[in-house]
Formats: C-alpha cells, structure tokens, sequence
C-alpha cells in the first residue's frame, strides 16, 4: 500500500503530559516513544497524573492546558502567567503550580508507570482534521489533538485503514495499534488556543469519537519534516 504524496506536515512533542508543548523540524525516537515526549507530569495529592480528563490514572485538571512546557538548552522549562520559568525538578514549582491549578499538586518524571494514555506515539492526518472542520462549520487546529506526528497528503480518516499494519517514516518503523479515542480535551481551552465546544460531538457524529491513530515504535531513528509515509507489503 502506497499513498502517494502522504508525507509529515509537523511533528510535536509535549515535555510535561497535558500542557502545550513545542513543534519541532525533527524528532528522535526512542522504544519509548518521542524522546523526551510527556517525560514529566503534574500529580494531585492522591498521585493522579494530571489531565484535561478523569479517570483510573487521571485527574482532571482543565487549568493545566492553559501551561505551556518547552525544552531549552538546560533542560524542559515550564512557562508561567507570571512570566516565570521554572523547571520541573525545581523546587519552587510546587508552590507555583499548586497557586495557579488551585489544588495542591507535585511534579514526577515518568518511572514505571506510563504518562501516555494509550500508547507511545500518535499520528493524525490533516486532511481528517479539516473533515471534521467541515462537519461542524468552524475551523478546527490540529493542534488540539496532541498529536506527535501531522501527515499531509492521506485522504481523510486513512488513517484508520494503517491499524494492524507496519508503516515507515524516515528512519523509524511502526506497528499501527488502534484508532485514537477522543475525550473533552479537544474542545478545551489551551495556552494557544480559545474553548470549542462542540468539536468532541463531531467527532462522534464522524468516526465514532476516534481521531488519528496510536502506534508503538519497532524500529527507532529520527523523523523529519517532509518525510514520506510508506507502507511496506505484509509479510506472507
């Protein structure tokens, strides 16, 4: 299977899990995921990881999307309305994280247990996310889907035709897992960009609240901007 002119449009990672995070020409990719991608995040006191949603893992923290994280030369730093920059093994971003969310909450790099919802790396096509602009009458950004990689040149929802298939991208190989399921996250308030509501029924009316897909890496190297999207014949 071939889509001809299906390349990578952006690639983002987001260094602390639910606050905006930072687009990039490249990215390295690790077993993991993304180097370096949701490395960090916020825990409420019960040791719930911070989140625009609840659930088993997650606490819902809506303020936290409005917080933006960044990697600079001396590591990720997270910008504050105040105009602070601190980082997340500093000490006093307790304090000022806990005054800005309103609850009392810590900072924890990821050990054993996983920041990512569903799986390592996400990937959506651009070409679905104007779909659904269409569906619900007003502009949709793409970046309110936390994507990692942005793929140009798919046809809509193609996306969902790469799950249980190998695809390369640059360097790196992936296993397609599974369609990305959608929460209320996408219709929220972030750092750049104002509250939706409306984009989440949308998605539901279009493709059963499931935008892009989740893949694990099985071969690890650097992805570009520009790079073609390829997916090799099944193995017989």
């Amino acid at each position: 299977m071939r889509y001809t002119g299906a390349r990578v449009g952006r690639l983002y990672r987001y260094p602390v899990k639910s606050m905006v995070g930072e687009e990039q020409t490249a990215l390295t990719v690790d077993e993991r995921g993304v180097t370096g991608d949701r490395l960090w995040s916020v825990r409420t006191v019960e040791n719930k990881i911070g989140s625009g949603k609840a659930s088993r893992r997650f606490a819902a923290i809506p303020r936290l999307l409005t917080l933006r994280a960044r990697t600079a030369d001396a590591g990720v730093l997270i910008d504050l309305p105040t105009g602070e920059e601190l980082a997340p093994d500093d000490p006093a971003v307790t304090e000022a994280l806990s005054a800005y969310l309103g609850q009392p909450v810590t900072m924890a790099r990821e050990t054993d247990v996983s920041h990512f919802d569903d799986g390592p790396l996400s990937l959506i096509g651009s070409a679905s996310v104007a779909a659904l602009s269409n569906e619900i009458g007003a502009d949709v950004d793409m970046r309110r889907f936390r994507a990692n990689i942005i793929v140009d040149g798919l046809p809509p929802f193609a996306e969902d035709n790469l799950v249980g298939r190998r695809i390369n991208i640059g360097e790196v190989a992936l296993d397609v897992l599974v369609r990305s399921p959608r929460c209320v996250m996408i219709d929220m308030e972030t750092a750049d960009l104002p509250a939706q509501p409306g984009n989440l029924r949308g998605v539901g009316r279009v493709r059963e609240a499931c935008l892009g897909v989740i893949a694990r890496v099985v071969a690890p190297g650097q992805i570009n901007v520009g790079d073609e999207l390829v997916v090799p014949p099944r193995v017989r």
